[in-house]
């Protein structure tokens, strides 16, 4: 296959950009909205579109090609400062391909290094540039890591900080661009991408064998949100504005799964208001993928380990949709603010399984979120401890509390103004920072003079900034409590007073009583006692992928040898963070027991995990629980 030379790429791009029809989105200038995370500089000059022309050699693991930024300049700068991670920058030239001058800065370890660019009067830049073959956001798995076994595979994982592996521009959430992309591929690969794809999954055949393929996003995004995918894809329709891209063996399976998403997209905007992104469609990727889902616009990447059979796990198509509006549509400005995010879209995302399916399945999910915020608010030291505030630290974000605490503080408010009054609030706010980002600052603001309204009874009882900077777990804070759940404790009670396994009557539980049970059991049991629920209940040979992880979880914690040879057909089957890493942090916690164990597994399953899994999160600061 064929890589382009540094020279040739300063004649690649040579088509005009596509039009960019939206308008320029803001950047937020208080003190809150300061994002450590990235070196540009967007009160001087920032960027406001991205396109793209790209060449992808999978036999180099390489991207190659140009990408074209408007910026937009204040008065009196006269230079630009981009992200960029492991960028072989070949030029830098206006758009006239006149050169400019440029300096690349010393790499940090996370932040990659600053690109400088002095303008002289451009308005557009044009950079020529190979991505790393080990690019942060970038996964490329050979024809044996994927399912059908044909063709190799690429796919990208942008958040928090990564796409500036693979695209230089200013990799900030707070700095919103629309951006336009060509792909070029060998010929029989099929490219998708987080936007409109404009030519169909045939593209335009060009020389040397490949295909053209072109891909628009008219709404402006965050830059972690711009992904790409390429392999031996297929496309299957579920409804009017959805469908499943996925490979050829897995699409019927996930059409199945997902076959409710056009009902949640109807539950989703009954509540807040349009889907303002046209189609929704899904991509099912490898194994390997690290998170649960991504909510790319136009294109949410999936685990196949939601695909159970049974819609058990379709909270995640739920919380990935919500995304539509709470993130994509209103973005936190920084990762210190992930709640505005997460907390946002865990809270949205119940109402809609409410909608869908009833107040007892979304009674379940809340239950359990609330058992887990507790839980990690004990985990994390306690009550005072400064890591369980909403807002977190600059350099950081808010963590798995982000999802948990933030969804029951907004629960907590609509209990207390009530739901009609609530719900018309959300509505307004989602119309009112459209394609905007947004501060903790900023909402609680908004939030006092659009619900509060100077009510000072109403303020005190809402606890508004106790909730977003202080620690804790507020006194107001709402619990909803599951029956289904509660006769999983009660069965749970008798096991753990004596009782045996075989009289838990595990039929027709879903993955979240799975959950309930295997996460309470105590840590501490007996190699008997283990072989005892595993012959009643069928744990080690599950076929439900989350069901397994808490299994091996409490069989790790009691060192017990007969998970073992499951236990590491698992971890190299799975990719997805939120159930391979406690795992491997169970196995080293157990010293010379686990730690060779560990080594040797990790050691055999690396090649099929991304890079994010790899590094155990470090470079990304976002975590996952859904």
């Amino acid at each position: 296959m064929r890589i382009l030379t540094l020279a040739a790429l300063l004649l690649a791009s040579t088509a005009p950009a596509l039009a960019q029809t939206a308008k320029v989105a803001p950047v937020l200038t208080t003190p809150e909205a300061k994002d450590v995370w990235t070196y540009a500089r967007p009160a001087e000059a920032r960027v406001t579109h991205v396109d793209l022309d790209l060449h992808l050699d999978f036999a180099a693991k390489t991207i190659s090609g140009v990408a074209v930024l408007d910026i937009e300049v204040a008065k009196g700068a006269k230079e630009i400062v981009l992200d960029t991670l492991d960028l072989n920058i070949a030029a830098v030239t206006n758009e006239n391909h006149v050169k400019l001058s440029h300096k690349v800065g010393p790499k940090d370890p996370q932040l990659g290094s600053p690109l400088t660019v002095q303008l002289d009067g451009a308005k557009k830049i044009r950079i020529a540039y190979v991505a790393s073959p080990g690019a942060r956001a970038l996964q490329w798995l050979t024809p044996e890591q994927t399912q059908s076994k044909t063709l190799p595979f690429l796919f990208s994982q942008g958040q928090s900080i990564n796409n500036r592996s693979w695209i230089p521009t200013q990799d900030s959430p707070g700095i919103r661009q629309t951006w336009s992309a060509t792909i070029t591929v060998p010929d029989g690969f099929v490219p998708v991408m987080s936007g409109q794809m404009l030519d169909g999954d045939k593209g335009e055949l060009v020389p040397h064998y490949r295909r053209k393929f072109r891909f628009r996003m008219d709404n402006p995004v965050p830059p972690y949100l711009i992904a790409i995918a390429v392999g031996d894809l297929k496309f299957k329709e579920v409804g009017p504005r959805t469908g499943v891209w996925a490979e050829a063996g897995m699409i019927d399976a996930a059409v199945s799964e997902f076959a409710d998403i056009e009902k949640m997209i109807d539950a989703a905007q009954a509540l807040y208001g349009p889907y303002r992104w046209g189609r929704y469609d899904m991509l099912v990727l490898p194994p390997s993928f690290p998170y649960g889902g991504m909510e790319n616009p136009n294109l949410t990447f999936f685990t196949p380990t939601i695909i159970t059979g049974d819609k058990s796990n379709t909270d995640v198509l739920a919380h990935e949709l919500a995304h539509s509006w709470s993130g994509n549509l209103v973005t936190n400005a920084t990762w210190a603010d992930g709640w505005l995010n997460e907390g946002f879209t865990t809270y949205f995302e119940n109402r809609i399984m409410e909608a869908l399916y009833g107040k007892e399945r979304a009674a379940i999910y809340s239950d359990l979120d609330y058992a887990g915020m507790l839980r990690d608010v004990k985990n994390a030291g306690g009550e005072a401890a400064p890591s369980t505030r909403l807002r977190g630290e600059p350099g950081g974000d808010a963590g798995q509390l982000a999802y948990l605490k933030g969804s029951i503080f907004l629960r907590t408010i609509e209990v207390a103004v009530g739901r009609t009054r609530w719900d018309a609030y959300l509505r307004g706010y989602f119309d009112r920072y459209a394609f905007q980002p947004q501060t903790s600052a900023g909402f609680l603001a908004d939030i006092r003079t659009h619900l509060i309204k100077g009510d000072k009874a109403l303020e005190a009882r809402l606890q508004l900034d106790r909730w977003v900077y202080q620690p804790g777990v507020p006194s107001n804070a709402v619990q909803v409590k599951s029956a289904t759940l509660a006769k999983v404790d009660a069965q749970l009670a008798a096991f753990n007073a004596g009782g045996p396994a075989s009289a838990i009557d595990a039929k027709g539980w879903q993955t979240q009583q799975w959950q309930r049970l295997l996460g309470n059991l105590p840590r501490q049991q007996s190699a008997a006692r283990l072989a005892e629920l595993d012959a009643a209940l069928g744990l080690t040979r599950s076929q439900n992928a989350y069901v397994q992880s808490a299994w091996f979880d409490l069989a790790i914690a009691n060192r017990y040898e007969p998970v073992v040879p499951a236990l590491e057909e698992y971890l190299t089957r799975v990719g997805r963070n939120l159930l391979v890493t406690p795992l491997y942090r169970g196995l080293k916690a157990q010293g010379e027991w686990g730690e060779p164990i560990a080594r040797q597994i990790f050691a055999k399953a690396k090649p099929g995990y991304h890079p994010v899994t790899v590094g155990g999160g470090d470079a990304n600061p976002r975590p996952e629980v859904t």
